[in-house]
């Protein structure tokens, strides 16, 4: 009776029990590939932990899905009517985020349709793209770009400041200047590229020792800063 029932099973099903497991294990390895390479490669302020282990959990759940809807339209249209009914209101911070979860979804369909070439070679042939242009800093304005941040007393001479930031950078632009209520002091924000021979320690610690100069932070810029 039970070989007879696991016979049934077995006819409904596309794909045999050792390919479905080769499948999800496939899908997982993948997923943390990709997951790693997005934590390695991501820039900014915008990192979040859940989102990574999203695109490891997004490979292995599309490939799942692929399995059951196997070449099944009527499965394909429920499975649509039953995912409408989800609503995702989470906020992608960063459009490299879409890229990344769109690679997820395409590496899961790709293991659970069992094409594993296709889902190999796109892997790390994207892999290898995100870690190039990672390395590269492709798509940046300038190679080494800050956010001069500091408070500046109006009783002392404001040529001491803006000498060093000439010293140090090859470009500055004020973005932001701001008085203080009681009109002794100016919050000041500048735009810095850095000289190819300098550091940014090495500005912030000329900047300190300014009389007058206070609350000094430099923040990195190479991707997209609110300031």
């Amino acid at each position: 009776m039970e070989d007879q029932l696991l016979n049934a099973v077995g006819s409904m099903l596309t794909y045999s029990y050792q390919e479905m497991v080769l499948n999800v294990v496939l899908a997982a390895v993948l997923g943390f590939v990709l997951a790693s390479v997005y934590r390695y490669t991501h820039k900014g302020l915008s990192y979040s932990q859940s989102f990574t282990q999203t695109i490891f959990f997004v490979s292995i759940i599309v490939a799942i899905v692929m399995m059951v809807i196997g070449s099944s339209l009527a499965k394909a249209f429920a499975l649509v009517g039953a995912l409408s009914i989800i609503r995702f209101r989470t906020v992608v911070k960063d459009t490299r985020d879409i890229a990344f979860v769109f690679l997820a979804l395409a590496v899961g369909m790709a293991a659970g349709t069992s094409n594993y070439f296709l889902a190999l070679v796109s892997t790390f042939f994207v892999s290898f793209l995100a870690l190039v242009t990672y390395k590269f800093n492709f798509g940046a304005l300038y190679k080494s770009e800050f956010i001069l941040r500091f408070t500046f007393d109006q009783n002392s001479d404001s040529a001491a400041y803006l000498e060093i930031i000439q010293e140090f950078s090859k470009r500055s632009n004020m973005l932001h200047i701001e008085p203080s209520g009681d009109r002794r002091t100016l919050r000041l924000t500048y735009d810095i590229v850095l000289k190819e021979d300098t550091t940014a320690e090495k500005m912030t610690i000329a900047l300190g020792n300014v009389e007058g100069m206070s609350e000094v932070v430099l923040i990195a810029a190479k991707s997209d800063v609110d300031y």
